[in-house]
């Protein structure tokens, strides 16, 4: 008797609990085909001389990606890595391993959606189904008390609305066991070398305080379930709410999880406080997610949601370059890009102020500075950042929410006590980018 198959094709979602297309392929099918591809189009470089992906968040991903297939070795099953083009391998191994249905996780952005159709579209010239699933926001869309196309573009109502006349939907469970085909192949994860990263950035690479992976995810939220994790708030000058950014970034650590413990162990071991700032983060998360399933391509656009654009003016490279290497003067700004060379990370503070210097100061594109992030930040995902970034320069989708107010007020945040700037503006550190 023929068992049936199914593809999990693995994305920005690399965890086994809590994971919705592990959990439904499962219980729809006998077995499972587990894939993670690495697509050659995100790991180049650009006429700008930035990545696509930048060496640290490489790492982080490689990382993560090893620590999903231990997961799944320790489950009885393995995980099918391979480098090329989505569109091109998936449906070889759909049709290798005779699957039923390929599943993913849907995504919101002009590049991740486009890669997604093209997938479907090869997989149904095969007779086989692309089935999308809503994984990445706190909020199912599906329990939205509006449309896609009727939501507020206010942050703070759509915030009051979600709040007031829906709920949050539980963990799914985590599986016990996870059967494969007898014959699945073998595979190697690639190295930073294979992506053409010089021996000087793998080497900074290397440096990074940050280990991608869910068992990693686990830990840190633990820590901070335990009282803070110190390890990374005093070392690295993060405020609570980003804390866990970079592995809810790549899905080692799922959104539902992450509130679901901050919720009980509210006003216990996690105060209050911190786990208000976790819980605006992640509805911040939602709120750009839902913007951009809502607006398009209309983060990428230099006007944004204004009536006019930013007037930019033409500047020489060289005040970009200054920026990116902080070099500007700014002993704040400096700090914070020394910081985001070095490690691929900077506080949500920190980000407001070197974006405001970027686009007020320097009257440089927000889009630029955007992309840069692309390149270093580890915990980058594109509606996050573009959304973000948007905000700052005062072309964003929640009118209340734009520009800068009080650039004082920030630093202090920052660094009241001045250890961050000493820090991360020591002339002994490198940074390389």
């Amino acid at each position: 008797m023929n068992k049936d198959t199914i593809l999990v094709w693995f994305r920005n979602d690399l965890r086994v609990r809590d994971n919705e297309i592990l959990w439904q392929a499962l219980s729809k099918a006998d077995r499972v085909v587990p894939v993670y591809v690495f697509d050659p189009r995100q790991y180049t470089s650009l006429k700008s001389g930035m990545y696509k992906t930048g060496v640290i968040r490489a790492k982080f991903i490689l990382e993560s990606v090893q620590d999903l297939r231990l997961s799944l070795r320790a489950l009885g099953a393995d995980l099918l890595v391979v480098s090329g083009y989505p569109e091109e391998v998936l449906p070889t191994l759909a049709e290798r391993y005779q699957v039923k249905e390929v599943y993913h996780h849907r995504e919101v952005a002009k590049e991740e959606t486009h890669i997604s159709t093209l997938v479907e579209e090869a997989l149904w010239k095969k007779r086989l189904n692309l089935r999308h699933f809503i994984g990445h926001t706190l909020y199912h869309k599906e329990d939205l008390p509006f449309p896609i196309k009727d939501i507020p573009d206010a942050f703070a109502t759509f915030r009051k609305k979600i709040e007031r006349e829906t709920t949050i939907r539980p963990s799914v469970e985590t599986p016990v066991k996870v059967e494969v085909p007898t014959d699945l192949e073998t595979s190697e994860i690639p190295t930073l070398e294979s992506f053409g990263f010089s021996g000087d950035l793998v080497r900074l690479a290397d440096q990074s305080p940050f280990l991608g992976g869910e068992a990693e995810g686990l830990r840190r939220l633990e820590a901070l379930l335990a009282g803070g994790d110190r390890s990374l708030t005093e070392s690295f000058g993060s405020e609570e709410g980003t804390i866990l950014s970079p592995w809810i970034a790549l899905g080692c650590l799922s959104v539902h999880t992450v509130y679901h413990a901050v919720k009980k162990y509210e006003d216990k071991s996690l105060p209050k406080k911190q786990a208000a700032s976790i819980i605006t983060g992640l509805l911040w998360r939602d709120y750009f997610r839902f913007m951009f399933k809502k607006h398009g391509n209309r983060f990428f656009l230099k006007q944004g949601f204004s009536n006019e654009p930013p007037r930019y003016e033409l500047v020489e490279e060289a005040l970009f370059e200054r920026w990116k290497q902080g070099e500007t003067g700014d002993p704040f700004v400096d700090a914070a890009m020394h910081q985001l060379n070095s490690i691929g990370f900077i506080p949500h503070t920190a980000r407001i102020l070197v974006a405001h210097y970027l686009t007020s100061d320097l009257n440089i594109s927000h889009l630029q500075g955007a992309a840069y992030f692309e390149d270093k930040l580890i915990d980058y995902n594109p509606a996050s950042n573009y959304g973000n970034w948007a905000h700052i320069a005062g072309v964003g989708s929640s009118l209340k929410d734009n520009g800068v107010r009080d650039i004082r007020k920030l630093q202090n945040l920052l660094d009241a006590q001045g250890e961050y700037v000493k820090r991360w503006n020591s002339s002994q550190l490198s940074y390389s980018t």
